[in-house]
């Protein structure tokens, strides 16, 4: 009887004290709480194309029902884009605990109620969505940066920032290899300002939910990071990138030209700037 009384007077007063601002401390508390994100060790970098001039539509309708419901089973959209090279190219990232809970979340959100409401609309606005790359962190310890959602009060601008990733495709069994060797030139990324949000890597795994389709042309590694603005993006990050795609190719682990991909953050990406 005691406890019961006690929690019910915990509950009363829980209800009846006052709401206050967050302040900004706690903000930062929180950031960095949700930004531990070694918790996602399977990652899908995925590149739609959709139909001439409805990228924006497809970018309104998906932001509006999918983050909460993939985050609501146990995966995370790190953040969603708009490509500027490929401007019928909507770009997002997404990532699971692990290949068994990749198959039981797509599983139970493509054949759960909201991608049934919704998919007539999204699939109509979808080109091809096949360009999709499976990937781990290259270091288990870590993972893509995990921010704190858009806040829909204080954020009424919504997401900002540049976000880049760098796309190496690498010769088989050259991974560590070509690691090591990039390792100077994403330090150097950091030195300019850009913060890192992760580097990422082909996953050899089997696709345990085929109705997805992935590529299988690997190995890859990507660089993901972000720039504060395109100031930043072009006196610091691209000279120092088209240097480090000219020696990193004198090295003889790539097949190809690397790809570097400027992506602008929709407007409730998570992965975006934030004031430090």
């Amino acid at each position: 009887m005691r406890r019961l009384i006690v929690g019910l007077i915990l509950g009363l007063a829980i209800h009846s004290a006052p709401s206050a601002p967050i302040s900004t401390s706690t903000e930062t508390i929180a950031m960095k709480n949700i930004s531990h994100s070694n918790a996602f060790q399977v990652i899908e970098l995925r590149r739609y194309q959709i139909k001439p001039g409805r990228r924006a539509d497809f970018a309104a309708y998906f932001e509006s029902y999918f983050p909460e419901a993939f985050q609501q089973l146990g995966a995370i959209a790190f953040g969603q884009f708009f490509e500027r090279t490929n401007t019928d190219t909507f770009t997002w990232l997404r990532g699971f605990k692990d290949m068994d809970a990749r198959a039981v979340v797509n599983a139970a959100f493509y054949y759960g109620a909201v991608w049934k409401e919704h998919k007539a609309t999204l699939n109509d606005l979808m080109v091809d969505s096949d360009n999709v790359l499976l990937l781990r962190p290259l270091d288990a310890d870590s993972g893509v940066t995990v921010l704190p959602a858009v806040d829909p009060v204080k954020e009424l601008q919504g997401a900002g920032g540049v976000v880049v990733a760098q796309i190496f495709a690498l010769t088989p069994g050259s991974v560590e290899r070509f690691a090591q060797q990039a390792a100077v030139s994403f330090a150097g990324y950091r030195e300019a300002g850009m913060r890192q949000a992760d580097v990422l890597v082909t996953l050899d795994a089997s696709n345990n939910f085929p109705q997805l389709p992935v590529r299988t042309d690997g190995p890859y590694l990507v660089w993901l990071g972000l720039a504060k603005d395109n100031q930043q993006l072009d006196s610091k990050f691209n000279p120092l990138a088209e240097r480090a795609a000219k020696d990193l190719a004198a090295g003889g682990l790539l097949r190809a030209e690397p790809e570097t991909v400027v992506l602008d953050p929709t407007r409730r990406s998570r992965l975006r700037w934030l004031p430090q």
